[in-house]
């Protein structure tokens, strides 16, 4: 890495990192634009030289200006993942904003499993799945109902930008924290205890869950490699972070890889924006039903 500048401490914790700069911000929050089409306004400067100091200390790096030379280089392609990973937020749990997942079982699954039941194609689609437990939340409520249901053509995509929680939902493993609210007959029923020293009091996702899904790495800003159709989308408090122009366009491919009559869900604090709205009928202000 040329122009690398460290101090005599530059083995871990004590090298001290000088502060993030406007310039070196704007050229972090343009890479986080170019590859993901997240907004990072000015007020995140300080919560930007925090997280990414740990990855500069990682690189034995003292200065933003130098690591911002290394991720614009072709050298720093896989620093620019693990800079997504540091700036992105995964906040997730089972079961978040439950009226989704109450509407899921008891309006939008039924007559989707009468369908595959009856040798029809039926797609869900978590966009933006963080960590797996709304994914898994799905496959969840899709067994309560069909119990068989891995013998019909019925499958979950799960899909996220970022390499490293996506490895994570792969695996399935959960700390008792992030089991917290999860009922006990869902949890004896889809989970198995794991104590080991390596994950001490963990619970692993069981292979009936594993099995309905497929986890992808995918960018939502980029082209899709796909063209549907799903029968309901989840895509909740990620086109938050988006710009407006993209926010549309990402709710315009959306609409177009869902077949008539299919389902959006999107997060409390999201509304479905520009010519995409005509699209669709609402059903309550976070349920978009296609046209």
């Amino acid at each position: 890495m040329n122009g690398r500048h460290t101090t005599g401490a530059a083995a871990g914790h004590d090298l001290s990192i000088e502060p993030l700069a406007q310039r070196e911000f704007r050229r972090i929050a343009d890479a986080l634009m170019a590859d993901a089409g997240i907004t990072m306004p000015e007020s995140k400067l300080t919560l930007v030289h925090s997280r990414l100091s740990k990855r500069l200390r990682a690189l034995r790096i003292n200065r933003f200006e130098d690591y911002c030379d290394y991720i614009e280089s072709a050298a720093g392609a896989v620093e620019r993942r693990e800079l997504l990973t540091s700036l992105t937020t995964n906040v997730t749990r089972f079961f978040r904003e439950p009226h989704h997942f109450d509407l899921l079982k008891s309006d939008i699954l039924p007559p989707l499993l009468r369908r595959a039941k009856q040798g029809g194609r039926v797609r869900i689609w978590s966009a933006g799945c963080s960590s797996g437990e709304e994914p898994y939340t799905i496959a969840m409520t899709l067994l309560s109902l069909a119990p068989d249901a891995a013998n019909y053509d019925l499958r979950i995509l799960a899909s996220d930008i970022d390499p490293n929680i996506l490895q994570r939902a792969r695996q399935g493993l959960y700390s008792e924290p992030q089991m917290k609210g999860l009922a006990p007959d869902l949890r004896s029923k889809f989970f198995d205890r794991v104590n080991t020293a390596a994950h001490p009091g963990h619970h692993q996702v069981r292979e009936s869950l594993q099995k309905l899904i497929s986890f992808r790495e995918l960018n939502l800003t980029q082209r899709w490699p796909f063209k549907g159709p799903f029968d309901v989308i989840f895509c909740r408090n990620v086109v938050i972070y988006f710009n407006d122009a993209t926010a549309q366009k990402v709710w315009a491919q959306f609409a177009s890889v869902l077949a008539p009559g299919g389902f959006l869900l999107v997060g409390h604090s999201e509304r479905v924006t520009g010519a995409a709205i005509h699209q669709f009928n609402t059903s309550g202000v976070t349920t978009y039903q296609r046209k």
